[in-house]
């Protein structure tokens, strides 16, 4: 955790500067679950966090900087209980498709929010930049716990996990968007999981000298 004046700084937050983090974020949760990306204004956050206006701009320049962190948050709540109650599936492809399942049924249960988050990463700009990557390792973390590797990924595992974080984020906005079904966002995450259960490529051979 870092310093609200400076997201790049490596000094911790206080106790008392993360209590306040946290109920600007829970704030923003409520108004997002709310009414949506449009329902967190940030004075309203300021004052249902009771905290001032100024303050609140300085752990959040923006409700994009502000409703990027949520995501953090519930991905890191996520990865959290996943380490409490991992997958039991045998196939780490069956392993990593329920883990994203199970984080998109609780999207599921909270349309607003999840609409409210991916907004907010879609109008990221650079500034913002820092805080979407950290979503992304994140994500990309999730699913290479999930594969439970027995040591440091390959590149092909690596590549496959990326391509199934681009499809999980791109099947939550289509489904968000009205676009595809339930059944349509299974049928994509489970297929893109498979290709963390084909064989590693095999290298051409070197036919010089």
């Amino acid at each position: 955790m870092t310093t609200p004046s400076n997201p790049s700084a490596a000094t911790p937050l206080t106790e008392r500067q993360e209590e306040r983090r946290r109920r600007i974020l829970k704030a923003g949760v409520r108004l997002a679950r709310r009414g949506g990306f449009d329902a967190v204004q940030m004075r309203e956050v300021a004052d249902s966090s009771q905290v001032a206006l100024g303050t609140l701009y300085r752990y959040f320049p923006s409700k994009v900087h502000l409703l990027v962190a949520t995501m953090q948050d519930q991905l890191r709540q996520l990865h959290d209980g996943l380490h409490r109650r991992p997958p039991t599936d045998a196939e780490p492809a069956a392993r990593v498709a329920n883990t994203l399942m199970r984080a998109f049924r609780g999207l599921q249960r909270d349309p607003q929010l999840a609409d409210a988050m991916v907004r907010a990463c879609l109008f990221a700009d650079r500034s913002v930049s820092q805080e979407v990557d950290v979503v992304s390792q994140l994500t990309r973390r999730i699913i290479l716990d999930a594969m439970r590797l027995d040591g440091p990924p390959s590149p092909q595992q690596m590549a496959a996990a990326r391509v199934i974080e681009h499809t999980w984020h791109s099947t939550l906005i289509t489904w968000l968007s009205g676009r595809a079904s339930i059944g349509e966002v299974t049928a994509d995450i489970e297929t893109v999981c498979r290709l963390v259960d084909l064989p590693a490529a095999v290298p051409p051979p070197d036919d010089r000298g």
